[in-house]
């Protein structure tokens, strides 16, 4: 079998294997094909892939030759693929869905990784989890560089410096690694999450958690939120300002899969905000956590920056690219067999999950729910 590497389109920094996986899968018989100058932004050349056993192909010869191609993002899917290949990378089917159908007109099998099922046994292939975990990170650290002030209390001669009063919104992977980062630089955090599950793991962080009674229960929601009656959105909401007028920093990280992310920054809520104040919106990329949010943007509002970036793991291409490779080669050795063939087993319940297109059909049952809603409630 024959696995090719094409190199992502700009301002995407990742690259989809680094030459340490390249390695591993030329040692299960599988030759790996790598487009040139696909790791340069990584800070991988293409001799390091070369040395891994990988070999350096031109985008046509990967395209037409491979039998799987990685690329993280759709739109780097070239067309003339070969007849009946398999395609993987974090797609976002149900945004896009109608780039789902066009695939499946042309007869690709699709895997998208950002559907994996997050159980226990799916852990190593998370990149969600593995991704979002550096955006936590970069997130704190943009805000930091933008905030005009200190995050952390300065005592000195000259005066006291309070320490910068951080808002978290969403206790996932994003906004567990945000709480950890912004105390090692010496903020006061405090944390809203609609999961009281998430309690015991933000006060561990040195966090306090903001409550507020009544949510749906999240439990079996893959780890994601889940939508809120209307009563609890208006407590939200008032819980919410009431904490953010008094923030100086607040990042939010809520998304609802397949749907647009949750308002739970307003304007009225911005304004109140003192001006030098900052907002990092992870979720830019389904439509932000504020009114204001424009996503790969930066939008200054009474003197208050709201930042949407939902692209922050490729600022740290070489990590992110790390963890995301080994993610996809955890995967690949679901579906590729001990002579080096691949192997797509459908008994599997997570090559099943990750299943997005096959055999000319769209096979995952939300994805469909959404092209034809009948179906769903048939």
């Amino acid at each position: 079998m024959i696995i090719g590497v094409l190199k992502e389109q700009a301002p995407e920094t990742r690259v989809s294997l680094v030459p340490e996986v390249v390695s591993a899968l030329t040692k299960m018989n599988v030759q790996v094909w790598i487009e040139q100058g696909a790791g340069d932004n990584a800070f991988h050349s293409d001799k390091t892939y070369t040395d891994a056993g990988g070999t350096i192909k031109d985008k046509a010869s990967i395209a037409g030759g491979a039998d799987l191609l990685l690329t993280i993002h759709a739109d780097n899917v070239p067309e003339n693929i070969k007849p009946g290949a398999v395609v993987m990378g974090v797609f976002q089917p149900l945004f896009n869905t109608k780039t789902m159908q066009d695939w499946a007109g042309k007869g690709y099998s699709v895997f998208s990784l950002d559907t994996i099922p997050r159980t226990t046994r799916a852990q190593a292939m998370d990149v969600l989890s593995s991704q979002a975990n550096i955006a936590g990170y970069k997130a704190v650290l943009l805000a930091a560089y933008q905030y005009p002030r200190y995050f952390p209390m300065f005592m000195t001669a000259a005066g006291s410096i309070p320490p910068a009063k951080v808002l978290i919104l969403g206790a996932g992977v994003a906004g567990l690694q945000a709480i950890a980062t912004a105390k090692r630089l010496g903020a006061v955090v405090e944390v809203f999450d609609t999961r009281p599950a998430v309690k015991e793991e933000v006060m561990s962080l040195g966090a306090k958690f903001v409550e507020v009674e009544g949510a749906a229960d999240a439990s079996k929601a893959g780890g994601y939120a889940v939508e809120q009656s209307a009563e609890f959105q208006e407590r939200q909401k008032n819980k919410i300002h009431e904490h953010a007028k008094k923030s100086d920093i607040i990042i939010t990280t809520a998304q609802i899969p397949g749907r647009k992310a949750p308002i739970l920054i307003t304007r009225d809520m911005i304004e109140d905000m003192r001006p030098g104040s900052v907002i990092i919106d992870i979720a830019s990329v389904t439509g932000g956590n504020t009114d204001l949010t424009k996503d790969k943007e930066t939008v200054v509002h009474n003197g208050v920056s709201i930042i949407g970036n939902s692209a922050l793991p490729a600022t740290a291409p070489a990590d992110a690219s790390k963890v995301y490779a080994k993610n996809v080669l955890n995967f690949l050795k679901l579906i590729i067999d001990k002579d080096g063939n691949m192997n797509l087993n459908f008994e599997d319940d997570l090559v099943k999950g990750t299943c997005i297109v096959h055999g000319g059909n769209i096979t995952n049952e939300r994805v469909l729910s959404l092209i034809n809603p009948q179906t769903a409630n048939a």
